[in-house]
C-alpha cells in the first residue's frame, strides 16, 4: 500500500480515514502528492493506494476504486474566493458564479466531489 505523506492534504485525509476505520498500515512508500501515489498503482509498483475518489474517477479504467464508509471522516474543504486585487474581477466573479451554479455543481459531483 502507498500513502501520501502525512504532511500533505491527501496524507492527512488518508490517516483520518484509516484511523476512523481502525486500520494501521505500514506503507511501502509515502508520496508527496496523490498523483504520485496513484501512479504507483497504475504502474503496478504497488497493489493499492489510499487516494481521493476524484482521482480514481479521473484514472478511468486504469484502476479500481473501493470506497469505505470511514472515508466520510476525511473531507477536505476547497474554498473559492475573489481576490480583492484580482487582475480581471469580472472574469473572477463569472468563474465563481459558474462553480456555484447548478451546472458547476453537476460537473463537480460528476468528478466525485461532494455537494457543498
Amino acid at each position: 500500500v502507498v500513502l501520501c505523506d502525512r504532511t500533505v492534504p491527501c496524507g492527512a485525509a488518508a490517516q483520518t480515514a484509516l484511523t476512523a476505520a481502525g486500520v494501521d498500515l505500514t506503507p511501502v512508500s509515502y508520496e508527496q502528492d496523490v498523483k504520485s501515489a496513484l501512479t504507483k498503482v497504475e504502474l503496478k509498483e504497488a497493489d493499492a493506494a489510499v487516494v481521493y475518489r476524484t482521482d480514481v474517477r479521473a484514472a478511468g479504467d486504469r484502476v479500481e476504486g473501493v470506497e469505505f464508509p470511514e472515508s466520510a471522516e476525511a473531507v477536505n474543504d476547497y474554498p473559492i474566493a475573489l481576490l480583492e486585487n484580482a487582475p480581471n474581477p469580472t472574469a473572477a466573479k463569472a468563474f465563481v458564479a459558474l462553480v456555484r451554479s447548478p451546472e458547476g455543481r453537476k460537473v463537480l459531483t460528476g468528478a466525485g466531489f461532494l455537494a457543498p
